[in-house]
């Protein structure tokens, strides 16, 4: 098969369109049947019959996908999940001893693949018809390579498998009672009181499953699944609702999980916790939504460099048209305008137990001010307070500037897409609509959009008010690690073609660090009290803040994308020793 068709039914309901589309296919008017509509009112393309014509794409943009695929690609795929949809070609091979990482966009199959290996999702080889797959058919699939090792050591029970879902939002929805007895049912260690401490999760032990935040309830997640007597652990997304200090934590944590006996796999899109958790790597590349492929594993610094280069030499796949670029050099103190476009002194605010102080501080026009703290310590409070949302107990806040604010938590509505977002449509579709990728949304309703599509719509609806200062609170949170970086370029040409500013807050050290000129750091104890201190040059907040976390950063020789330092290494303490923790 060289191609694949990819037909979206729920975006393509219009009876008439689906007439015209089959009528104006060129292999339907020969009198075959390439596209048909079926009894229940489906649209379906015969692949075999397809030429790649290109013609019904053009007439259904949005719901209909031909996608050519590359020469290399000779295997037969591991899962599909029903006629002209989603296939998955290949699968991740987890190493016994080592982390393995998983890195690829949102779209891309990565949650299908290790739901394959933990035996989730029975693969069906592309035969969607076909109900159960046993893993003498895997094993004969991969046979003659690593995979057939693992999946027969499967069958044998050799390998028992934990695994931590992607979305941890929806266990509160399926799971009821308290923290403690829920981890009590899947303790087959009798470790809890050692992992509750080691994942600071102790405070919420008592609490219903309902009733705990985000963050907490990804500790939880990952604590139910090492306490399962496994030797294979996967985590999906382990980091997403954590803050910097508790992702470097929880790296260590799952870091320290590995031994000779068992196997770690991570899927993880913040690239600096990748690099330091992982020791090899798996880049999955395709079409988002079509398709996905595997690749061949990596060790993990040359995994992400290939990967933010877009090209694969071994397979000879380029799966992105551009390289990923870092600047050669540490940031310099750039030369603003002068003028300050807002400011604040003593600014004090109470919150029931909670306290916030900003002593001093000034914004210039054309500045990006990055925001770094770890969760609960008034970040979000300091926000809501520049953009009025919030009013300070004490302290002056000069110069009232226009405020355009996106806040951390999102609201969904019955709204269309194209209509909240009239403005970026009528003025910035090359600066804001295109990049941000948002066309293909642009029909549905607000309420229908994934995390990672509603996280774009609102960063475009921010960016389209005409503002003096845009507040973005946690813009990397859903994104893929491909989206995050091409949001920074998006923010900073926008904000630069403007001639405003920007405060962003966000927990991707990477992301903070490609897109800010100077950065604000909050100290203090997380629910107690908060201290907002800058803003800093670069080099400055990020010593300040990286001391605090205990880890130095250094730059790659070949991409000069920021990577953390093994701790007690010798670079580590030769950085610690002369006070630079930030890369020089």
């Amino acid at each position: 098969m060289t191609r694949i068709a990819i037909v979206d039914n729920e975006k393509l309901k219009d009876m008439q369109q689906k007439l015209h589309i089959q009528s104006i296919c060129p292999v339907n008017r020969t009198g075959k049947e390439c596209i048909k509509i079926e009894a229940d009112g489906k649209l379906s393309i015969d692949e075999h019959l397809c030429t790649g014509c290109g013609i019904c794409p053009k007439a259904a943009p949005n719901s209909i996908k031909i996608i050519n695929l590359p020469e290399e690609l000779k295997t037969n795929p591991i899962h599909r999940y029903g006629e002209n949809e989603f296939v998955l070609y290949s699968l991740p091979t987890p190493t016994f001893g080592r982390v393995t990482g998983i890195l690829g966009v949102n779209g891309i199959g990565k949650s299908t693949a290790i739901k394959v290996l933990a035996g989730i999702l029975k693969p069906n080889f592309g035969d969607w018809n076909k109900h159960e797959t046993d893993y003498d058919e895997l094993i004969s699939f991969f046979k003659g390579t690593e995979a057939q090792g693992f999946f027969e050591k499967i069958k044998h029970g050799e390998i028992k498998v934990a695994y931590k879902p992607q979305q941890v939002d929806l266990i509160p929805k399926t799971t009821k009672g308290k923290v403690i007895e829920l981890l009590k049912k899947v303790d087959e260690k009798s470790e809890l009181k050692k992992i509750a401490n080691e994942l600071q999760i102790n405070e919420v032990l008592n609490n219903d499953i309902t009733e705990i935040s985000g963050g907490e309830l990804q500790r939880v997640a990952i604590a139910a699944t090492v306490l399962k007597n496994a030797n294979l652990y996967i985590f999906d997304e382990p980091t997403s609702y954590l803050d910097i200090k508790q992702r470097i934590n929880i790296s260590k944590f799952i870091k320290s999980l590995i031994n000779q006996d068992n196997a770690v796999l991570v899927v993880e899109h913040d690239l600096i916790i990748l690099d330091y958790i992982a020791d090899l790597v798996h880049l999955m590349y395709g079409k988002e939504d079509a398709y996905g492929v595997v690749s061949g594993v990596k060790p993990v610094r040359n995994g992400i460099n290939v990967y933010l280069s877009g090209y694969i030499k071994e397979e000879n796949v380029r799966f992105r048209d551009s390289t990923i670029k870092f600047a050669e050099k540490p940031p310099i103190k750039k030369k603003h305008t002068k003028e300050a476009i807002t400011s604040w002194e003593g600014i004090e605010k109470k919150l029931g137990n909670f306290s916030l102080k900003a002593h001093k501080g000034t914004m210039h026009k054309n500045e990006i001010i990055g925001i770094l703290g770890e969760n609960g310590i008034g970040k979000t409070t300091f926000v809501k307070i520049l953009a009025n949302v919030l009013k300070q107990d004490k302290g002056e806040i000069t110069k009232k500037v226009t405020v355009s604010y996106k806040p951390q938590y999102l609201e969904v509505s019955d709204d269309l897409v194209v209509d909240v977002l009239k403005t970026a449509f009528n003025r910035f579709e090359n600066q804001i609509i295109h990049p941000l990728n948002i066309v293909p949304l642009s029909l549905k309703k607000l309420n229908e959009l994934s995390g990672g599509e509603l996280q774009r719509v609102a960063i475009a609806h921010c960016l389209q008010q005409d503002a003096d200062l845009y507040l973005l609170d946690e813009p990397s949170a859903y994104l893929d690690s491909e989206q995050r970086l091409v949001l920074s370029k998006v923010i900073r040409d926008f904000i630069e073609q403007k001639g405003a500013s920007a405060l962003i807050v966000d927990h991707d050290l990477l992301f903070v660090d490609y897109i800010s000129d100077k950065l604000i750091v909050f100290e203090g104890k997380p629910a107690i009290e908060g201290n907002v201190t800058g803003p800093f040059e670069m080099e400055d907040g990020m010593n300040k803040f990286l001391k605090e976390l205990g880890i130095t950063l250094r730059r790659d020789p070949e991409t000069n994308r920021p990577r953390v330092n093994k701790l007690d290494s010798r670079l580590d303490k030769e950085q610690k020793e002369s006070g630079k923790y930030y890369y020089t």
